[in-house]
C-alpha cells in the first residue's frame, strides 16, 4: 500500500509540472507571435511598394505629380490621378491592417498627420523617373492593426 501512494504523488508532481510548463509556454509563445507581426507587416508593405514601383503606369502617375501638390495626402490620391495606386494598396494589404500612403519629395521627411495612437509600421520607396521624365518622389506607406 505504501508503495502505491508514492507513485501517485510522483504522477501528481509530474502533472503539476507539465501544467505549469504549458502555461509558461503559452504566455511566452503569445508574446513571440505578437512581436512577429511587425515582420509580416513590413514584408507586405515592401511587396506592395515594389509592385507599384515596377508598374509603368503607376510610376508615371506618381512622377507626373506637380511639386505644387506635394506632399500629397492619402485623401487626395483619387483626385490627383493615383486611384490605381490607392486601389492596389487596398487590395494587396492584409485584411487585419489599415493603411494610408503619402507622396513626398524624395530628399525630405515624409510624415502623415492624423494617424491613430497605435504601433505604426512605415515603409517607403523611391519613385525617381520614367522614360520621359525625371522627377524623384517617394511613396511612403503607413500601416497599423485594425481594432
Amino acid at each position: 500500500m505504501e508503495n502505491k501512494r508514492g507513485w501517485i504523488r510522483i504522477v501528481e508532481a509530474v502533472v503539476a509540472l507539465l501544467l505549469i510548463t504549458g502555461v509558461l509556454l503559452t504566455v511566452i509563445g503569445g508574446e513571440y507571435i505578437r512581436k512577429d507581426i511587425s515582420e509580416k507587416v513590413y514584408d507586405s508593405e515592401l511587396t506592395v511598394l515594389r509592385e507599384i514601383s515596377r508598374n509603368q503606369e503607376m510610376r508615371g502617375s506618381i512622377v507626373e505629380i506637380t511639386l505644387d501638390n506635394i506632399p500629397l495626402a492619402w485623401e487626395n490620391f483619387g483626385s490627383n490621378g493615383l486611384s490605381d495606386v490607392e486601389t492596389k494598396i487596398k487590395e494587396r494589404m492584409p485584411s487585419y491592417l489599415e493603411c494610408v500612403a503619402r507622396v513626398c519629395v524624395l530628399d525630405r521627411a515624409c510624415e502623415a498627420e492624423g494617424l491613430p495612437d497605435k504601433s505604426i509600421y512605415a515603409r517607403s520607396i523611391a519613385i525617381t523617373a520614367t522614360n520621359n521624365e525625371y522627377s524623384p518622389k517617394q511613396l511612403k506607406l503607413f500601416c497599423w492593426e485594425k481594432t
